[in-house]
């Protein structure tokens, strides 16, 4: 074998070895994985009042109760803000 396809082959196998976070959707070398890893929401990204009445969203004069859209977990109102948790990744091979 030529020195090429020992490169290729040792590439194939690093990546072979990465898994996918259930999570935060990324690919990961399990033996960095520390609690820091992953930055994710545990909770959903919902459409509906707070039940608590928190203002943490901001609603224009004519708009329903129900446009306020936020993370129920950290009130977020951007679909793409960064996680508010960190934690250990967790793919999808992982038990619950």
């Amino acid at each position: 074998m030529d020195s090429g396809a020992a490169v290729a082959g040792a590439g194939a196998g690093a990546r072979a070895a990465e898994k996918l976070c259930r999570r935060c959707k990324v690919s990961y070398d399990p033996s960095g994985n520390t609690r820091l890893s992953c930055r994710f929401h545990p909770s959903l990204f919902v459409c509906r009042r707070h039940d608590d009445q928190k203002r943490y969203y901001e609603l224009r004069d004519g708009d329903p109760p129900y446009a306020a859209k936020f993370y129920d977990c950290c009130g977020a109102e951007d679909p793409d803000a960064p996680g508010c948790t960190t934690d250990l990744h967790r793919s999808y091979d992982d038990d619950d």
